[in-house]
């Protein structure tokens, strides 16, 4: 039986990674220093797995910011506006790279970034390829191969990680003429086999490629063409042992042509569907040679192995496959989870009972290991001494009192139809809003926070140290909310915020202040780049105890006559942001959350606060693979944000928003939420995802994003007037906003201050057409 690993975190266990990149960008750092961090990162997550006693370890699962963006410029996929930069800036692959993700705007240049989107259903972002018809491809980076090499060398077995063709084609985006993107197939194959070759020529044996899109629902032409690259790939490299990885759902309609292929191991995703071992057991595979790599340890989620449940699932295969047959592996890449639980040493955030639970990467780890061992025939005695841990374990999070409360469980059962709408229709709504708030036409906000500076954040760290009183704490942060009103006020935008600065995180800060939730101190997972979040843990049933923005919202609209939003994230978004409890359905704890939201909502209301945004980012990214199983995650995650958003009353404008996501599928349901206005993420695409929206006829207001505040460079007036024209061909003006694509906490001030006088002055030059 083997071992392995399908991917380990890159961050490093405390950040290391971003914290380079940042200093690297910041020129703070050389180059060679900033690839000796990464170097010393893949050393300690090899190290660690190899000593943990993983067989096959994954290399080229290490990425400076993104592994698709890694395929990407493996295969010189690299769209026409940076190659004249490169050429004349004399760019590094590591400085070009950086350059696709974040955009370039210096030395005379201002390039944009390549349009970024949630990595199917998780919070990890990646960057879009960008393919045009009859595209070439070349070999242009040999990263995998140095990487690999790097591994050998030190004397890791090791198999490197690939994003598999198929996959990468059907991630991509097409510009200019349209075209099947499989189409490509044919330009991009041989680039793979080049790959494969020089991986060959350096002595690799196992090769594991991923083919996340097999999760999807495929028709026959994307079948089609994953035979023909793997056949090709068995042909030219009959000796190399091809691990396909599939994960985040079953294979569905995809597993027969899956199981045709010419490969000698397949990984199955058994967290997220268990009952798929017994659809691949019942095809005769015992008859086949096909190796059967069960995904049992859950990539996704904190929770402890259930070592029990697992041995089912394992001693089902082996006794259909053999146990020589049998691989055991993590249900996915542990890039979703944070590093390691050793480090969490704050027994009041995260008490001992509640961490006795919980698994991070390291341990899961140990897990994989740990159930091998005892669905061997002789199990190590220390193995089944774990195994009673485990077990007791298991029982006292079950009878935990510190989960279930019944009050809130009773609750969540009394909501009612009537619960889930507003009084009135939203063109009735509107006309009493503009009665009530005056505002002009294309007015002008913003997503939410502002800049959280070095010094806001020393701030907060002073004050959880004790450092600072809170009676200071509190002072200073009224201080740069006052300042950032008055800002405001001063440069023209209609619609206020208060800053957020008293704010960590959009989820961690109202998960601090409800019940239920758990925290760690350095459980941080990638979202994207140097951009990492530390989710917190639901664990136990949620209620609001006490109002959780309403003091910093009343007193920033005590400083102007002009609106100010209240600022709250939704319950669908507090869910998918967070680590869930697994031990129920997640629509019973969204509600839960829902129910809080909304007695936040009624508090914001009565004291005067005539806009609330309800921010729903994480929506789309809950959305199911599989089209069979979507109706039921939206009528439930739709019920969810209307039981927070319609117990107001018509005058009150209620806003949400939604960033990096592809809308065309869910858009009856985003207008179903029936939020007065939308505003969503749309520069990095150009208004391509407003085409959504203009289609179905969207009836209540919607706020394009006019700027990327995901890159550091500033859009120009012109620029944001040119998008907002664009919007304007397919939106009726009166419905339109204009606003950032997304908050501004990770910007500097200068450049936040830039971008936002543009974004003014655009609106202006638009309201004087």
């Amino acid at each position: 039986m083997i071992t392995h690993n399908l991917g380990y975190p890159r961050i490093g266990s405390r950040r290391e990674l971003k914290k380079a990149c940042e200093q690297y960008w910041s020129g703070r750092m050389t180059a060679h220093e900033l690839h000796q961090v990464a170097k010393s990162i893949r050393q300690e997550n090899w190290q660690l797995q190899q000593k943990a006693g993983i067989d096959l370890l994954p290399c080229n699962d290490f990425s400076f910011y993104d592994h698709v963006l890694d395929t990407t410029l493996m295969v010189g996929a690299i769209p026409e506006r940076y190659h004249a930069l490169a050429a004349e800036q004399q760019l590094t692959e590591t400085d070009l790279m950086f350059a696709m993700a974040r955009g370039y705007q210096k030395n005379g240049y201002d390039i944009t970034a390549m349009e970024m989107t949630k990595w199917f259903d998780t919070n990890y972002h990646y960057i879009v390829p960008e393919f045009t018809a009859n595209q070439r491809f070349s070999f242009f980076s040999d990263k995998i191969i140095k990487e690999f090499n790097e591994a050998k060398r030190q004397g890791f077995s090791v198999k490197p990680v690939l994003l598999g063709p198929i996959s990468f084609l059907l991630l991509g985006k097409k510009r200019g003429k349209d075209f099947h993107k499989l189409d490509l197939i044919n330009n991009l194959l041989p680039v793979y086999l080049e790959v494969l070759k020089t991986l060959d020529n350096n002595g690799v044996h196992y090769i594991q490629f991923d083919e996340p899109c097999l999760s999807l629902d495929l028709g026959d032409k994307e079948r089609s063409a994953l035979v023909k690259v793997y056949d090709a790939i068995q042909k030219a490299f009959p000796y190399l042992h091809i691990i396909l990885g599939g994960y985040f759902e079953c294979y569905g309609n995809n597993l027969a042509t899956v199981l045709s292929l010419p490969i000698q191991t397949i990984h199955i995703d058994l967290i997220r569907c268990p009952l798929q071992l017994d659809d691949i057991l019942a095809t005769g595979i015992a008859k086949k040679r096909i190796n059967l790599s069960l995904g049992v340890v859950d990539g996704r989620n904190v929770w402890k192995n259930d070592f029990d449940e697992s041995l089912k699932l394992i001693n089902k295969a082996m006794d259909a496959v053999g146990s020589e047959r049998v691989w055991i592996a993590p249900s996915c890449s542990l890039l979703h989870v944070p590093n390691d639980l050793e480090l969490e040493t704050d027994e009041q955030s995260l008490p001992l009972m509640v961490k006795d639970w919980m698994a991070f990467a390291r341990q899961k780890i140990g897990e994989v290991v740990l159930l091998a061992n005892l669905a061997s025939e002789s199990p190590s005695d220390e193995a089944l001494h774990q195994f009673e841990q485990n077990r007791q374990s298991m029982n006292n999070r079950r009878i935990s009192s510190f989960i279930h409360k019944q009050s809130v469980k009773e609750r969540a059962r009394s909501v009612a139809e009537r619960d889930t709408y507003r009084d009135s229709v939203f063109q009735e709504r509107k006309k009493k809003q503009n009665e009530a708030l005056h505002l002009p036409l294309f007015p002008t906000t913003t997503i939410g926070s502002f800049p959280q500076t070095s010094e806001v954040r020393t701030w907060r760290s002073k004050w959880k140290k004790g450092e600072l009183k809170i009676e200071e704490y509190d002072a200073l942060l009224k201080e740069a909310t006052k300042n950032s009103i008055e800002w405001q006020e001063n440069i023209g935008i209609d619609v206020l915020v208060h800053g957020e600065f008293e704010r960590n995180d959009m989820v961690e800060y109202f998960g601090e202040q409800l019940e239920g939730f758990v925290f760690t101190q350095h459980g941080w997972v990638q979202s994207y780049g140097s951009r990492c979040v530390k989710p917190p843990i639901i664990v136990g049933d949620v209620e609001r105890k006490a109002p959780m923005t309403l003091d910093y919202t009343q007193y920033a609209q005590s400083l102007t006559v002009k609106p100010v939003k209240g600022m709250l994230t939704g319950p669908v978004t507090i869910l998918q942001w967070s680590f869930v409890r697994n031990d129920q359905p997640r629509s019973e704890t969204c509600l839960q959350i829902a129910l809080a939201v909304r007695d936040e909502v009624a508090d914001l209301e009565k004291a005067g606060i005539q806009i609330i945004q309800i921010d729903e980012p994480a929506i789309r990214e809950g959305l199911p693979l599989r089209k069979e199983n979507r109706e039921a995650y939206l009528d439930w995650a739709i019920k969810a944000f209307k039981v927070s958003s319609s117990g107001v009353k018509d005058e009150t404008q209620i806003h949400t928003h939604m960033c990096y996501a592809e809308f065309n599928d869910i858009i009856e349901s985003i207008a179903k939420m029936d939020a007065d206005v939308i505003t969503i993420e749309t520069s990095r695409s150009q208004m391509e995802l407003l085409d959504a929206f203009a289609v179905f006829n969207y009836p209540n207001d919607i706020g394009p994003g006019v700027y990327d505040i995901h890159s550091p460079r500033v859009p120009s007036k012109e620029e944001m007037i040119q998008l907002m024209q664009k919007a304007m061909s397919v939106i009726p003006l009166q419905q339109l906003w204009v606003n950032p694509d997304c908050g501004l906490k990770t910007r500097n001030w200068d450049e936040t201050k830039l971008a936002l006088q543009e974004m003014v002055e655009a609106a202006r030059y638009l309201r004087a057409l």
